[in-house]
């Protein structure tokens, strides 16, 4: 293993849980103002997970007030308090980029169960 390898190894978190495309995560964010410190959180809909190893990603969407919010976030980030998996969807495209486009009720997503 090469020493780049090896940072990029002492830099990645290992406790993240298993998600998907589809999925409803919450995510604990660490936001920092001034001095002060507080925990926000961001739910919504994975659209994305792009794998790798310091640079793997996940993009969120979530509708607040009516406007759609989404967030890209890096997955090895020191600033991600956890991830809950809320519930796990259904859905058949590793990116669900089509809902952006839908409203209302046509934008949910069923629920998946194990077999």
């Amino acid at each position: 293993m090469n020493p780049i390898q090896k940072i990029e190894m002492e830099q990645m978190r290992l406790d993240m849980p298993d998600f998907r495309a589809g999925d409803t995560v919450k995510v604990f964010l660490r936001i920092i103002e001034g001095e002060k410190e507080r925990i926000q959180v961001f739910q919504g809909a994975v659209l994305r997970v792009r794998k790798g190893t310091t640079n793997a990603t996940f993009t969120v969407r979530k509708v607040s007030d009516g406007v759609g919010v989404e967030r890209v976030f890096p997955m090895h980030s020191p600033f991600l308090e956890r991830i809950e998996v809320v519930s796990q969807g259904k859905v058949r495209r590793g990116r669900i980029y089509y809902l952006r486009r839908l409203k209302g009720k046509a934008a949910r997503i069923k629920t998946r169960t194990a077999w």
